[in-house]
């Protein structure tokens, strides 16, 4: 009996160190946390001091995280639920809406897609990876398109797709994309893109308020747009409005993201728009024909 106890005393005294010890590795690994992403935040505020350009930009980011932090997400709940009631697959999609057959974008070009997976595996920075591109080839196909608008390059695995059906008929894709300020990783941005597709692109380095108008002056018509950029609501909804008036008749608007808040459902609704939502990796991608 009284080993016994003296076993249950011990054992007690070596649950207490392993949890003071886990506590103490939590606190630890939070101060990690903090100290690095402070050092980030500093290092991303002296890049933007160094560039005047982007002044109007770091003036948006400090008045959005002081003051309007959360509205970033508004109406995201409404809008996950209302995504997940309708949303269909990439390959439904193509063949309703754009009467087309599914093919995997990595088999339209393997050899091409192959060296852009060897360009996204040796870069030296970690940025956004490929999403629905067969929805943007599709949709670029489908509007035999010649002028295509997106925001939010990183990779350039968008631009990869929707330049070679661009090619074909000489079009033009104009992009938007902020420079990568904490990484030092600006020569990477568009790195999968071959380089015989890159006489047909022209890319934009500035944020999208300050892109997109210079792009609008110069583009014309649109035929495709491609927003997957500022995912906050007030960015979104912005963009949108901006966009959506360039947009042709006939032409196809593409959001990714959809479900980080409500902005795409509520854009829509205030136009009368009835979207097709595409579930893509666990993220819902929004899609309408004008």
């Amino acid at each position: 009996m009284r080993n016994l106890c003296v076993n249950k005393f011990f054992t007690k005294i070596i649950i207490l160190k392993n949890y003071k010890s886990d506590k103490n590795l939590y606190f630890c690994k939070i101060k990690i946390n903090t100290v690095s992403e402070l050092a980030r935040v500093f290092k991303t505020f002296i890049a933007y001091l160094k560039r005047p350009d982007l002044y109007p930009e770091l003036g948006r980011k400090i008045i959005k995280n002081i003051f309007n932090r959360n509205s970033a997400f508004k109406g995201k709940e409404k809008t996950n639920l209302w995504a997940s009631q309708i949303a269909i697959s990439q390959e439904e999609v193509i063949k309703t809406m754009f009467g087309l057959d599914f093919h995997p974008f990595s088999e339209i070009h393997p050899q091409e897609f192959k060296k852009a997976l060897d360009a996204q595996n040796t870069c030296p920075i970690k940025m956004g990876g490929a999403g629905a591109l067969e929805l943007l080839y599709s949709a670029c196909e489908f509007t035999k398109a010649k002028t295509v608008i997106e925001t939010g390059v990183a990779y350039g695995w968008s631009s990869f797709a929707t330049l070679t059906s661009l090619q074909k008929r000489n079009g033009t894709l104009y992009s938007s994309d902020m420079p990568y300020l904490s990484q030092n990783g600006d020569q990477y941005v568009g790195c999968v893109v071959p380089d015989n597709l890159r006489a047909n692109w022209k890319l934009f380095r500035h944020a999208d308020r300050e892109s997109l108008p210079k792009i609008l002056k110069e583009s014309g018509e649109i035929d495709v747009v491609h927003y997957d950029s500022d995912k906050s609501y007030e960015g979104m909804k912005w963009a949108y409005e901006t966009l959506y008036p360039k947009l042709r008749k006939g032409g196809v608007f593409i959001s990714d993201d959809i479900n980080d808040n409500s902005a795409f459902q509520d854009f829509c609704e205030q136009k009368k728009i009835v979207p097709t939502v595409v579930k893509f990796e666990e993220k819902f991608v929004g899609v309408f024909v004008k």
